[in-house]
């Protein structure tokens, strides 16, 4: 009977040992910022609501994933907005070339009364400085 488990210990062990690598500490991803393309943000908000904004961003190849948004209040009314992305980076995984257009929902809650201003960032130009979709939707009073 000892035999057994001590047969069955060294085989758990072998298994665990050569299972994973646990010196292969290197990313196998990273973060980066997607580009976005349009917002379909209202003609106007009501204090107190919570709307779906649909922001349409390019996804440059396979390997890169939707991770959330990154809203920095720049203001009491003013967001500036960035898609953040993750890519793939272990290089064993073949990745598409196509860039496509896609659609995330961005819930957004009013409130502050007055105009929102929401630049959504859409890259960068040809020196390299950030670019900007600019939207500025009013705060109208409930009836």
């Amino acid at each position: 009977m000892k035999k057994v488990i001590a047969l069955f210990i060294l085989l758990g062990v072998g298994l665990l040992s050569s299972s994973c690598d646990l010196n292969d500490d290197a990313p196998n991803f990273h973060f980066t910022t997607l580009s976005v393309v349009e917002a379909n943000v209202p003609e106007s908000f009501e204090l107190n609501q919570t709307y779906d904004i649909e922001v349409t961003y390019l996804r440059p190849d396979g390997c890169t994933f939707f991770e959330g948004f990154d809203v920095a209040k720049t203001g009491e009314t003013d967001r500036d907005i960035v898609v953040i992305g993750s890519v793939l980076s272990d290089g064993d995984t073949a990745c598409t070339q196509a860039v496509e257009e896609v659609v995330a929902i961005l819930k957004f809650n009013v409130i502050f009364t007055g105009e929102y201003n929401f630049r959504f960032y859409a890259g960068t130009d040809a020196n390299e400085d950030a670019v900007y979709l600019e939207y500025t939707i009013p705060v109208v009073p409930t009836n």
